[in-house]
């Protein structure tokens, strides 16, 4: 029996024509469904309901074979012991530095102050602006992001970007995209070496749907 790991929300409504080429739909729906883990079409498949999150963990540990995991997961968490085969392209969007309006970013760059950031992605925002050579105190939070620089807990926020709506309505402005974000698909290093048979076959149709897409 093989596991593929997945989460509830964006990431698991673009996949759905790539498991469904791939013979993995479940036969219940994830969201319908209190059921943490589901049968598929496939006979010797599974789907493990995780948090996006916790996707590359249960990979990691060998809890689960494969799964889908955010590229801005994979880099804020590491992919030590992991695969990533493919970038499935879907669930896109971009990991950036936003800032009120009438703040000028360029100008605190520039003269290397010191700046608070708010962001769930702690590491990637220490790595972005220890690179620029600014010294910065980092304020973990979970959500809203877009509060921090309202309320005065941090002069700059590092967060997911879509469209922009969500910052343009609380009065912020995208200044600095750090990079592009995109969901990959990611197998268990030991479990991809023990069992390619099983493994590989999976990873190929995945592959093709992706590059169909």
């Amino acid at each position: 029996m093989m596991t593929f790991a997945l989460s509830k929300g964006r990431i698991f409504d673009e996949a759905l024509p790539l498991l469904k080429s791939a013979g993995l739909l479940p036969q219940e729906s994830p969201e319908s469904s209190r059921r943490l883990i589901l049968e598929t079409q496939r006979a010797d498949l599974r789907l493990l309901i995780v948090r996006a999150s916790d996707v590359p963990t249960y990979v990691q540990y060998g809890a689960a074979d494969l799964g889908i995991a955010g590229s801005d997961v994979l880099a804020e968490q590491g992919s030590e012991g992991l695969v990533q085969p493919v970038d499935l392209g879907i669930a896109r969007c971009r990991m950036s530095v936003a800032v009120p309006d009438g703040l000028d970013y360029q100008a605190m760059v520039q003269r290397g102050a010191r700046i608070r950031v708010a962001s769930k992605y702690v590491q990637i925002a220490k790595t972005h602006f220890a690179a620029k050579g600014m010294h910065v105190d980092l304020i973990k939070l979970y959500g809203s992001m877009e509060l921090a620089p309202i309320v005065g807990l941090a002069d700059v926020i590092v967060d997911l970007v879509s469209t922009g709506g969500t910052l343009k309505a609380n009065g912020l402005k995208e200044v600095e995209k750090i990079s592009d974000v995109s969901a990959r698909l990611i197998v268990n290093q030991a479990a991809l070496k023990t069992r390619p048979e099983k493994l590989r076959p999976l990873m190929d149709a995945l592959a093709q749907a992706a590059s169909r897409g």
